[in-house]
């Protein structure tokens, strides 16, 4: 359903009206701080996520009101402290929209996504007075998947880069070559480092390529779920565990599935 712009600023008001209510008069909603909703905050990240990966349009818009219910939780409790409210989220988020984006709102030329996001990260250093360190905005808690993949995207919008992109492979092969190397030792640390680097490196390889390691990555967990879940299905079928199969038996079972997708 396609909504006015006042049909959509009602309906966020009733939300917020209705949080209003079910801070006073529910005894779970009113006891809720900063501290007990952010686990529950990062679990709906992830809901939402998994909405998104799975292309579910039905769950992602319910996941999308729960994330959107956090925000405004947050806002509330800051209301209630004096601290800011939602209006005061939303101007901030809007200055910053307007500030980041002059190509727009500006003077400032550019005529791609790169060129977009190359003039994001040099915004963002002058911001607070130029304190701002280029890593600075990558959160420590971040997956390290993800935190590997943002670290690299912010280098390489302040130049900091391959000058071709098929001059990663060579590092990639590097890394591997140490990772081997390593395996001969009998030095843990010094392995756990260098599969590190090789991580690392097929990181950077993937953004150079255009895809998102973390989705990749994703991708095959789910495709391997799905083939596993098939080989465990095949021995179900015959009476058996899957620990009763023999690696020939699941690897036949393993090639059916892939057959069938």
């Amino acid at each position: 359903m396609i909504h006015t712009r006042e049909e959509r600023i009602e309906a966020l008001g009733r939300v917020i009206d209705t949080l209003e209510i079910l801070r006073v008069k529910c005894p779970w909603d009113a006891k809720q701080t900063n501290e007990s909703l952010r686990p529950n905050t990062i679990e709906e990240v992830y809901e939402l996520s998994d909405a998104l990966m799975n292309g579910d349009v039905a769950d992602t818009r319910k996941e999308l009101g729960d994330v959107l219910l956090h925000i405004l939780f947050y806002s509330k409790i800051a209301d209630e402290k004096g601290q800011f409210d939602i209006a005061d989220v939303a101007d901030a988020l809007n200055d910053k929209l307007v500030f980041r984006h002059p190509h727009v709102f500006g003077q400032v030329q550019a005529d791609d996504a790169q060129q977009v996001s190359e003039n994001w990260e040099k915004i963002k250093l002058r911001e607070k007075g130029g304190n701002r360190t280029v890593l600075s905005g990558v959160p420590t808690a971040l997956p390290a998947l993800i935190k590997a993949f943002r670290i690299q995207e912010k280098a390489a919008n302040v130049g900091f880069d391959w000058e071709e992109r098929s001059q990663v492979w060579d590092k990639v092969r590097e890394e591997m070559d140490e990772v081997e190397e390593a395996v001969e030792g009998s030095d843990k640390n010094h392995l756990e480092a260098e599969f590190g680097d090789l991580l690392f490196s097929i990181v950077n390889a993937a953004r150079l390529y255009g895809v998102n390691p973390d989705t990749a990555l994703e991708h095959t967990n789910a495709k391997f779920m799905r083939r596993f879940s098939h080989i465990e299905a095949t021995a179900a079928a015959q009476g058996r565990s899957v620990t009763d199969m023999s690696l020939d038996e699941m690897e036949a079972a393993w090639q059916d599935a892939k057959s069938r997708e």
